[in-house]
């Protein structure tokens, strides 16, 4: 029997869409989730909560002052002020709840023309939903900063206690109440809870942090939540098909799921990059951008059944859905379909002369299209659309569903340092299909390799991630591969090098071991931090005083911090190299293994070096918080061009 066909039904105050299969209700101008009915359950959504915060778009924004600078951040749950019927059909419905800007809002409401556009198809577990967002090109439209938007949804805590973001990150969660006092103890930020007496005791001395359920873009594809009880189970998973929308590239982390229960579709934000990724938009600036759509997912096992099978249906629908897009069911216009679209191949070859005298095929290395910038400009862009994919093994690459508009080439490859962009910029028409052929990326080389510490991979991941202290635990974590989550890892470090700082021998330290995670500061006994100067000690046989030696630092992550560099001597006055004071991605604090991605080349006269023995200082001065810091991604100590090695 063939399903029902979707129908629509629009009261007063409420907007209700029924396909069958599942009921979705909205706050009718308002376009506010009010209510999801689904598999006999009357609305999995809370219904504690006002209706105004179950399901919902919002949005973080500062206003400019005269002075140019930005006021205090506001959120607001987009709440529109028109309903429309854009389609209905037994095949479908679209509905829009709109709210236009006008200068009688300025400094009250965001300033954008938001229309809100909510899908449900006929057959289909779940409903759609995507919005488009636009400042006008006109004098009257001020300048703002746009902070964050999201889709959010509050689900019924009665029901939704096992969360699934990954794999091999799922787990039974903490109730909200858990985390009110007397059941929970707030620690560094407010983020952070010790459950000290939470509703369930087996969670009884776990910590609980949103931050812990972050991750990249990249594998931000389906998360969600599992109704265990009563039965049959029911899940509720966010699906994101495509990353285009999303700011920042492939490695930008953002939130998924936490305590609540919640689930958010994260389009834009500050976290684990600052204020970087925070779009700034000037007086009467034209920008339109269209975010999502997200396909709000619902299943449900039969009795008896594993509810556990609910996530590998769920994983199961994604690919279903990334296959299908861009969507062909659409309304909107400023909706690319997949005919408006076009498609760019190549290969992309790594030239390294002092690896290899041939070219390299650059095996798995992130290929993108973004506006146009700087090279590595990519990864802090935030007002327009990327689009990215994976090299294969032999470097072929293939970027296809490309909005038209014009774009930067960009990739950058692990195992190699900088990023390569190409020098034309490159216009994607309506069905196009570029063939780029071979391209060739020379990363930053100067001489052979003297010495090396980690993998330039973006992350510090492969350091000395240590065991948390046993009093601030998150389960999920131990035994781990993500064992950087963990709460309070900054502070270990103290403990581990109590009375004197990180030292690193090469050719006898292993960075695995001997280097750890972060370039934190050290906690005093008076619970102050000071400052940490990390050692890197090495040794020259043959010194090429007249030549240039060339030190490049990657780092993975910088946190209100500064990178200072001194060669064999600790007390100059002055460092050989100062970064200043960079970064604000806060990755230490958030438990992030990376943020943005920063390289510096430094040169070294080689009348600074001496046969023998030598040492490379790396101070971290700046210690007003314990979350200030650096993370490296990977080190490299190359002698002068066509200079023979000499390292031991």
């Amino acid at each position: 029997m063939p399903p029902i066909g979707v129908r629509l039904n629009v009261q007063e105050h409420h907007v209700v869409i029924d396909n069958g299969i599942v009921e979705v209700t909205l706050s009718n101008p308002e376009g506010i989730v009010t209510g999801i009915r689904y598999n006999g359950v009357d609305n999995l959504l809370e219904v504690l909560n006002d209706e105004t915060n179950r399901g919902y778009w919002d949005v973080v924004w500062n206003a400019i002052d005269g002075s140019g600078k930005a006021a205090g951040g506001a959120f607001e749950v987009i709440k529109a002020t028109k309903f429309e019927v854009i389609t209905e059909s037994e095949e479908k419905v679209e509905v829009s709840f709109s709210r236009p800007w006008d200068p009688s809002l300025e400094n009250k409401l965001v300033p954008l023309n938001i229309d809100k556009r909510f899908v449900v198809v006929r057959g289909c577990s779940g409903l759609y939903s995507y919005a488009v967002y636009e400042h006008v090109g006109s004098p009257e439209w001020p300048a703002f900063n746009l902070g964050e938007t999201r889709i959010a949804f509050k689900l019924r805590k009665d029901r939704f206690q096992y969360m699934a973001v990954a794999d091999n990150r799922q787990r039974y969660m903490p109730l909200p109440d858990d985390r009110l006092p007397g059941r929970g103890q707030p620690l560094a930020y407010p983020e952070a809870v010790l459950l000290v007496n939470p509703v369930d005791p087996r969670l009884r001395g776990e910590v609980d942090d949103k931050y812990q359920y972050s991750c990249d873009n990249k594998d931000i594809k389906v998360h969600g939540w599992i109704s265990m009880n009563p039965q049959p189970a029911v899940g509720f998973w966010q699906i994101t098909p495509s990353d285009e929308f999303r700011s920042g590239g492939p490695l930008k982390q953002n939130l998924t799921s936490h305590v609540g229960p919640t689930s958010l579709s994260v389009f834009l934000s500050a976290h684990y990059a600052g204020d970087d990724l925070v779009p700034k938009f000037g007086k009467g600036e034209a920008w339109k951008k269209v975010f999502g759509p997200v396909f709000i997912y619902l299943n449900s096992a039969m009795d008896g059944e594993d509810p556990l099978t609910l996530w590998d249906d769920a994983k199961r629908q994604m690919l279903v859905q990334v296959e299908s897009w861009p969507y062909s069911f659409l309304a909107s216009e400023d909706f690319q379909s997949a005919n408006e679209r076009g498609n760019l191949s190549g290969k992309l070859l790594v030239s390294d002369r002092y690896v290899s005298g041939d070219y390299i095929p650059a095996s798995g290395a992130y290929v993108g299209l973004a506006p146009p910038g700087d090279v590595g400009s990519w990864q802090r862009e935030c007002k327009g659309y990327q689009f990215w994919t994976r090299a294969d093994e032999m470097g072929y690459f293939t970027i296809n569903n490309v909005r038209s508009g014009n774009y930067n080439l960009n990739a950058w490859v692990p195992g190699c340092i900088g990023d390569y962009q190409n020098e034309v910029a490159i216009t994607i028409t309506s069905g196009c299909g570029i063939y780029m052929g071979e391209i060739v990326y020379e990363p930053p080389r100067d001489g052979p390799t003297l010495w090396e510490i980690g993998i330039p991979d973006r992350s510090a991941a492969e350091y000395y991630v240590p065991d948390p202290d046993p009093k601030y635990i998150n389960k999920l974590y131990l035994n781990h591969p993500d064992r950087f989550r963990q709460y309070g890892l900054w502070d270990r470090y103290a403990e581990l090098y109590p009375h004197e700082d990180l030292v690193y021998t090469v050719g006898k330290s292993d960075y695995t071991k001997d280097w750890f995670f972060a370039h934190v500061n050290r906690k005093k006994e008076d619970n102050t931090y000071q400052g940490t100067t990390w050692q890197i000690k090495f040794t020259l046989d043959n010194l090429n005083r007249n030549g240039t030696y060339k030190l490049r630092v990657a780092l993975a992550s910088a946190s209100l911090a500064e990178l200072q560099v001194r060669v064999n001597n600790p007390k100059a006055n002055r460092p050989l190299f100062s970064s200043g004071l960079i970064g604000r991605d806060n990755s230490i604090a958030r438990h992030g293994i990376h943020g943005l991605h920063w390289l510096y080349n430094i040169e070294i006269n080689g009348d600074l070096l001496v046969e023998g023995d030598n040492t490379i200082y790396l101070t971290q001065p700046r210690s007003q918080s314990p979350f200030q810091g650096l993370m490296y991604d990977y080190i490299r100590f190359e002698a002068p061009g066509d200079f023979n090695r000499a390292c031991q």
